[in-house]
């Protein structure tokens, strides 16, 4: 496990000159499938860390690239959400960036899927169309409208996607994302865990812990009860797209 210099590839195009992220290799004799890692709001931090080596041990060789390589959450945080919900600039670039270092180390098997949480998610969800073998969507948000999400997920790969029920930010958003990719027959296994809230998977509590109450009234924070069937469809998903 360790971190990566990304920026050689990552000035090309509009990417982030400083590009960075943790690559989690695991245990054994590769060539392995590469999974892109998309951090959630608070960025690169030690919980994504624990995703990136949980998906190593299950065999993929995981890139976290960190969205905020220049300038950190602070600076880097609206312009991020703005850049989502444009759906075009720098994000994406370094997203495309992190999927061809993948792609192209002797470590990789050449395959690559794509997993995001919360702001991640979405992420994971806009780019399911562009390279990646499978995807992965952890509580992200959807484009506003029907039309909309359906024009941007048109020639996804497929794609499995984990949502709570409790999540007040997202209500009704696997019965959208899920009719979507009906309409468009893209392969998918959507679920919704009903007592679940956003960010379950998680295995600890994130944010400013003054704001910690407050997320919990929000339905935000782990769930251990839902978190293992959702990580076990994640990890099927990806050995049925992604493993020879």
């Amino acid at each position: 496990m360790t971190n990566v210099d990304l920026s050689a590839a990552g000035t090309a195009a509009g990417g982030s000159p400083s590009l960075h992220g943790y690559l989690a290799v695991p245990v054994g004799q590769g060539p392995f499938p590469g999974v892109v890692m998309i951090h959630e709001a608070f960025g690169l931090d030690d919980q994504t860390r624990r995703h990136a080596d949980r998906l190593a041990r299950a065999g993929y060789l995981t890139l976290a690239v960190d969205l905020y390589s220049d300038g950190g959450p602070r600076r880097c945080l609206v312009g991020t959400m703005r850049a989502m919900a444009a759906r075009t600039g720098r994000p994406f670039t370094d997203i495309a960036t992190a999927r061809t270092w993948l792609a192209e180390s002797e470590l990789c098997n050449g395959k690559t899927g794509v997993i995001g949480f919360c702001m991640g998610g979405g992420f994971a969800l806009l780019v399911a169309r562009d390279g990646f073998d499978a995807a992965s969507v952890n509580y992200g948000r959807l484009p506003g409208k029907q039309q909309e999400l359906e024009d941007a997920l048109r020639g996804s790969c497929p794609i499995v996607a984990n949502y709570g029920g409790a999540d007040r930010s997202l209500k009704g958003a696997a019965s959208r994302l899920e009719s979507a990719l009906d309409h468009l027959g893209i392969e998918h296994s959507v679920k919704e865990f009903p007592g679940a809230g956003h960010s379950f998977l998680n295995d600890k509590e994130m944010g400013p812990v003054l704001l910690r109450p407050l997320m919990r009234v929000m339905g935000v924070g782990p769930d251990p009860d839902s978190a293992p069937e959702a990580w076990q469809r994640i990890q099927d998903h990806f050995a049925r797209y992604l493993k020879d």
